[in-house]
């Protein structure tokens, strides 16, 4: 072979690899994209389902407002339904409720004593109930209330004080509401231990308008014992009555009557500042209420059963002295 042929063959495969190389230079081959996930699903929104009979009393609306606000702020959704002190409707409430599958259900000042069949659906669906200032029974988990005996016995021995240890006294009940049944009873305590002062009458307050009833019982009270000193106090269970008292004791011209409520109302801490016939209340924490039952709640979702059935917030004694502080 000659040298020159040779230089052929060695140009030619040359070229050839040239080709080849360009060939392979212009292929690309794609790298495999990562499999995006899809986008997370959006959890169930927990849902809580209030029921009160009491919504017309500015004091649980109050607390049941606050409630909300503080539950809504971990993302619950939260239903309010008043049944405007009718207890049949409301075990009728609590039983939608459990048809609609809540996750839980607030008893807003309800007697759950008065709401067994609707317990017993609640039970039956494993949904649980919580109590708001209401009370214990089988199928309530627990309830946040204030230290209703303390209330009672404090705003007694205001009053006690208030009078010089002796006098007719008249106390205003609603029996249907537990928390205020047992203020009543540590009240009663109070003024059965002091033997010069004497309980004239105990009178059943409506719900809803308990300030213009109390008003109206008043102004007969005053008229049966129209004598000034017949009357030395009247107890009220809360504010709503005692504030319709104080209405008709200045309308009648009897001042000299003294009167305390309990929940430390912003109207009631405003006659109380007067320095007239409305002397004193015992303002509960409805704040400190409302922010620990959305804790025993959640942490009810997360595993946690409340380690007691009551929770129970202390109050605070109101006279003109700290009423507007």
């Amino acid at each position: 072979m000659t040298i020159q042929r040779l230089w052929s063959i060695v140009s030619i495969i040359s070229i050839l690899g040239l080709l080849v190389a360009g060939c392979g230079g212009g292929t690309t081959t794609e790298a495999p994209q990562p499999t995006q996930a899809p986008p997370p699903t959006e959890a169930p929104k927990v849902r809580i389902a209030v029921v009160t009979p009491y919504m017309a009393n500015e004091t649980t609306k109050y607390v049941i407002d606050r409630f909300k606000e503080d539950a809504e702020a971990k993302g619950w959704e939260v239903t309010v339904t008043d049944t405007a002190g009718d207890f049949n409707l409301l075990v009728s409430r609590i039983e939608d409720a459990v048809t609609q599958k809540v996750d839980a259900i607030v008893l807003g000042m309800g007697d759950p004593a008065q709401m067994t069949k609707g317990l017993e659906s609640a039970q039956q669906a494993n949904i649980p109930v919580f109590g708001l200032d209401a009370g214990v029974a089988p199928g309530v988990v627990v309830n946040v209330t204030s230290d209703n005996s303390d209330l009672g016995k404090a705003t007694a021995e205001a009053l006690v004080e208030a009078i010089g240890g002796k006098g007719a006294v008249i106390m205003f009940t609603h029996d249907p509401h537990p928390g205020v049944r047992e203020r009543a009873a540590a009240a009663e305590a109070v003024f059965k231990a002091n033997p010069d002062i004497t309980i004239i009458e105990k009178k059943h307050i409506d719900v809803p308008g308990p300030l213009d009833n109390a008003r109206k019982i008043t102004e007969d009270l005053l008229t049966s014992y129209a004598d000034i000193g017949s009357i030395a106090g009247i107890w009220a269970g809360w504010d709503e009555p005692a504030m319709g008292a104080v209405q008709a004791i200045e309308a009648a011209g009897r001042t000299e009557i003294k009167v305390v409520g309990i929940d430390g109302t912003d109207f009631a801490r405003e006659e109380i500042a007067k320095g007239g016939p409305f002397f004193a209340s015992n303002a509960q924490d409805f704040d400190g209420m409302a922010a620990k039952l959305v804790e025993l709640i959640e942490a009810y979702f997360n595993g946690q059963k409340p380690a007691d059935q009551w929770y129970k917030i202390p109050g605070k004694l109101i006279t003109e002295e700290n009423a507007l502080k």
